[in-house]
């Protein structure tokens, strides 16, 4: 098949919500839509007719997704993502794709709070698509999803349980950390590092009069040499 300008997307736009066809379906006219789209303007307007021609169907027409069609689509999509500009390589301070290899890490667009994982804009098509991603939370994109999630139950951890030693959200409160001590996480973590900071210093002191022992005691000797 020939190649296609990735702007020809916009030939393939579904005519009820104007976008990009996702799980394309053809009618008996011949028109294609969005399954979902169909399916609930069928359900509003209560009478079985194509939005652009109007014909009328006297059975609701079985609704089958059209693989040659939205194959072409998948492709058209690659493409564009392929040619967009290389604003899209992550820089510093981007949240990154968690599915892009490493050595060529593209910039997250979004997060999913389901998944626990950033997708760059080739990446999240699926999520976007796909009928089994529907219920999936997509949300601007975040870092260190893993350690701001609590993993049972999939949602924001908003304190630090001192008891245990690790960050719990308010159903792990109600459920395994009644009567623990709890404080916010941004609290525990400034008074560990209010409590390692003599312990830096000392670090620092230490390394510093052990690098002036060594210059001392390679310098000394050379100076008694050139001395009269």
């Amino acid at each position: 098949m020939e190649a296609q300008d990735p702007e020809s997307l916009d030939q393939f736009c579904c005519s009820v919500c104007l976008e990009v066809l996702r799980n394309p379906v053809t009618l008996p006219c011949g028109h294609n839509y969005c399954t979902e789209c169909i399916q609930e303007y069928w359900d509003q307007c209560g009478v079985h007719s194509c939005p652009q021609c109007r014909q009328c169907f006297p059975l609701r027409p079985a609704l089958c997704k059209n693989t040659l069609l939205a194959e072409v689509l998948e492709k058209l999509q690659r493409e564009k993502v392929s040619n967009s500009p290389s604003d899209s390589d992550a820089g510093p301070g981007d949240v990154v794709c968690d599915v892009c290899p490493r050595r060529k890490k593209k910039k997250a667009v979004a997060s999913c709070f389901t998944c626990l994982v950033s997708y760059c804009e080739a990446h999240i098509l699926p999520h976007r698509e796909l009928e089994a991603f529907r219920a999936h939370k997509l949300e601007a994109p975040a870092g260190n999803l893993q350690e701001r999630f609590c993993l049972e139950h999939k949602t924001e951890v908003q304190l630090y349980c001192r008891t245990d030693h690790t960050c719990v959200c308010l159903l792990c409160v109600a459920v395994k950390h009644r009567n623990h001590e709890l404080v916010e996480p941004e609290m525990e973590r400034a008074e560990k590092q209010k409590a390692r900071r003599p312990e830096v210093q000392k670090c620092i002191i230490e390394h510093t009069t052990d690098n002036l022992l060594t210059i001392k005691s390679n310098t000394l000797p050379h100076l008694l040499t050139v001395l009269p």
